[in-house]
């Protein structure tokens, strides 16, 4: 088996992996921009590989560590298809448009000409729809996506190809399945329904961004949440939450509204009418989005719409939008010291609105910074949730700041899978072989060996560089 990680090979960001059907033929799953400290081995703005035997793109969500370099790639030349979920399809424009504003042009005719050219090369597919890829019609190639409950839209990708792609003394076995599980969510994510459940796969590949941990607190996190939104309220400060636009801000909005609701139903009516302040025009983009697509949310979700709840737009919801208006609000809690819980991105802490409010308010005793997804290694995110609670600094735009706010990690929150999560998709997939990518590297070597050890399939950390492997035994 040829298969080359392009990104995410010894990091949790840059997710581009290429699987050849023919030596002189593939397809890539993702191409994804690299943050933290994988940014400083590779530029964004080119894509850093040869792409010219990729004949497809295939898309598992539209993060952007798994599709932020899509410009660099149709800038290589790529020609080809991109397929991906029917949600995926509706949302990933709009984020390749902002990465496009935000790193490369805000020229508007040069971002119009870019998206057209993207909406005539998707091609969404249905969960559990199985089709035929064009691409490599005579070794009848299909692809299907299956749920993954990671984000809205978010899929595993299962390929089924000639027994010879994974396998080249395969035998008399004529085909065989390849699954790459992209990010694989939590169970009871909020709006979202569980993943499904894997095929049996010949070859997996899967991520492990946690796959050394477990998430504590998972069932008390509305708890520990409700617990620090009163200290917000009694301290006159600011909570910050720095936050993805897509996925985890719709997922706290939907846990807030719920906690808001009981509060006034107990009459605590100062706590409940907190302001909650999304300010991320993305953000607010893919609230939308996320109500335009309430076919896919699951069942409590639903519930909550059919009892005369939104749970992403209720009383106490602030979307900040322009700059100006940022500006505005950003003066007034740092000159005022007025309660709010302050949503916005990057999740990272790498750009975006978020440092701004770091800049105004990591300094003031009376903030609270909360943490509910990975920071990776290099960002500022990581240095604040390392150094913050000893009375450290970071560098943000260049420029130290003493952390004298509260720093805490609510690792309930994470909408990645964690160790028995990934543990329990691998086993029901049975593989032959597992490559383990999209983990820091001790990561993927710990989790390659449970692997090794609890399900006595090959697997292999990609960060060791692995390229080929050979499963002849398994056949």
């Amino acid at each position: 088996m040829k298969l080359i990680h392009h990104g995410a090979r010894a990091g949790v960001t840059g997710s581009c992996h290429e699987l050849f059907i023919m030596p002189a033929a593939s397809l890539l799953v993702d191409c994804g921009l690299f943050q933290g400290e994988a940014e400083g081995r590779s530029s964004n703005l080119t894509l850093g590989f040869d792409c010219t035997k990729a004949r497809c793109l295939v898309v598992t969500h539209c993060h952007i560590d798994h599709v932020g370099r899509i410009p660099a790639l149709l800038a290589a030349g790529f020609a080809g298809n991109i397929y991906c979920t029917q949600a995926t399809a509706l949302l990933l424009p709009e984020v390749l448009e902002d990465a496009l504003k935000l790193g490369v042009t805000r020229d508007e005719a040069v971002i119009e000409r870019f998206l057209a050219v993207i909406q005539s090369r998707l091609v969404p597919l249905a969960y559990g729809q199985t089709i035929f890829l064009p691409e490599f019609e005579a070794q009848a190639v299909t692809l299907r996506f299956e749920c993954a409950g990671h984000i809205m839209g978010s899929a595993y990708a299962v390929l089924d190809v000639p027994a010879e792609v994974v396998a080249p003394h395969a035998g008399e076995k004529p085909r065989a399945t390849v699954v790459f599980s992209g990010d694989l969510g939590a169970p009871h994510t909020p709006l979202l329904p569980d993943p499904t459940p894997p095929p049996r796969a010949d070859v997996l590949v899967v991520e492990s961004t946690y796959g050394d941990r477990e998430h504590e607190q998972r069932a008390t996190r509305q708890l520990r949440l409700e617990a620090l939104v009163r200290k917000t309220l009694a301290n006159g400060g600011t909570t910050l939450i720095p936050a993805f636009s897509i996925g985890r801000t719709q997922e706290l909005l939907y846990e807030l509204e719920a906690m808001f609701a009981r509060l006034a139903e107990g009459r605590e009516s100062t706590l409940s009418r907190l302001p909650v302040i999304v300010d991320s025009p993305m953000a607010a983009k893919f609230t939308k989005g996320y109500e335009q697509l309430k076919r896919l949310w699951d069942e409590e979700a639903k519930g909550r719409l059919a009892s005369g709840r939104n749970p992403l737009d209720f009383h106490n919801l602030v979307i900040i939008d322009s700059h100006a208006q940022h500006e505005a609000l950003l003066n007034r809690l740092a000159q005022h010291k007025e309660s709010a819980i302050v949503i916005a991105a990057s999740g990272m802490c790498t750009g975006g609105r978020m440092l701004n409010y770091l800049k105004a308010l990591i300094g003031e005793p009376s903030t609270d910074i909360i943490f509910v997804g990975y920071q990776a290694a290099g960002t500022a995110g990581r240095a604040i949730q390392i150094y913050g609670p000893k009375g450290g600094w970071v560098e943000l735009d260049h420029e130290r700041f003493n952390i004298r706010a509260a720093v805490h990690t609510l690792g309930g929150y994470s909408a990645h899978a964690d160790r028995s999560d990934l543990l329990a998709f691998c086993k029901a997939a049975q593989p032959a072989y597992v490559r383990v990518v999209h983990g820091e590297p001790y990561v993927q070597r710990a989790f390659a060996g449970e692997l090794r050890a609890g399900l006595g399939c090959l697997a292999e950390a990609a960060c060791d560089g692995v390229a080929l492997c050979a499963l002849r035994a398994k056949y």
